[in-house]
């Protein structure tokens, strides 16, 4: 007999918009275009139908990881440290990572029992671009070996150990680098949400991975023709916006002709991102605590919780 065993519960979007117990929460119209990626063409009612119970579902979590840890302070008899509820969120370059990141950041901040979360991005923990070409590896920034892992296990340990006034390092995608004047300050919040292509990455070589520090983890899932069309789009929207500025680590590509963009995106595509896709990302999408499969249209239309 066939096993038709799943670790997951699956839903698809109809059923996991009818989710229950929901609060009255709203944002506008003019927030919610901020929030969303550059060539994200989705509605507002993405926020009602799949963001907001999710969030509900999170905070379930919460809740219940606060409890847990007001109890075992007290079996323990040790001081109350307080440690974030720490969210992982994982995926594909250009299947839509940020904005699920930051419109969580911004509902899981309306609930009164935890209303400071922050949002760290892995890219602030890349090498800086000149170690990248001292060490040869300037065409796979992105994949694990061109992350300070040492540097990422550090802080993440330490805001899960309660520890106060950490700065995370910050990243432009403008220059195309690590920032050495600016850092973000990350001072004990009651979410920590972690964004980055290889959050959920275990190295064989190493007794903790990152992941061991989530409580809650999301891989944002998509079929690999939609990414890369989506990395093209977002490619072809740069060329005539960012890149167009002189000091666009990028602003070589700005005066490429439409079908000399394309192609130049879909090689960036084929010999990088796809190649780091199939052997460091798509590998981990069976970590997650949940998986959420977007269509073509940027549409959330499954969402498979594990049970």
């Amino acid at each position: 007999m066939k096993n038709t065993y799943s670790p997951y519960f699956e839903f698809d979007r109809t059923s996991w918009a009818l989710s229950r117990d929901l609060p009255s929460l709203t944002i506008s119209e003019e927030e919610f275009e901020k929030l969303k990626g550059l060539n994200e063409k989705i509605a507002i009612e993405e926020v009602s139908e799949v963001y907001l119970p999710l969030a509900r579902l999170i905070h379930v979590y919460v809740t219940a990881f606060m409890q847990l840890q007001s109890k075992m302070n007290s079996f323990l008899s040790v001081p109350g440290t307080k440690a974030p509820f720490v969210i992982g969120i994982a995926g594909s370059v250009s299947v839509g990572k940020s904005t699920t990141a930051r419109l969580l950041q911004t509902l899981l901040s309306h609930w009164p029992e935890h209303p400071k979360v922050d949002l760290v991005t892995t890219d602030g923990f890349l090498y800086p671009n000149r170690v990248l070409e001292a060490k040869g590896i300037m065409n796979k920034k992105g994949f694990p070996e061109s992350y300070d892992i040492n540097k990422l296990m550090h802080f993440i340990s330490s805001v899960k150990s309660g520890e106060p006034a950490l700065e995370a390092p910050l990243y432009s995608h403008f220059t195309y680098d690590v920032l050495n004047d600016r850092t973000q300050l990350v001072d004990r919040p009651d979410i920590l949400i972690v964004e980055g292509i290889n959050v959920l990455q275990v190295n064989t070589r190493e007794p903790f991975f990152v992941s061991d520090f989530f409580d809650f983890s999301i891989y944002i899932d998509a079929d690999e023709t939609n990414i890369r069309k989506w990395y093209i789009e977002r490619f072809l929207l740069l060329r005539d916006s960012a890149f167009q500025d002189p000091r666009s680590y990028f602003h070589k590509y700005a005066a490429l002709s439409e079908e000399e963009a394309i192609n130049t995106a879909a090689k960036i595509w084929q010999d990088i991102n796809a190649k780091n896709l199939h052997e460091n990302i798509l590998p981990t999408k069976e970590r997650a605590k949940m998986i959420i499969k977007k269509g073509s249209d940027h549409m959330i239309d499954k969402v498979l919780l594990r049970k």
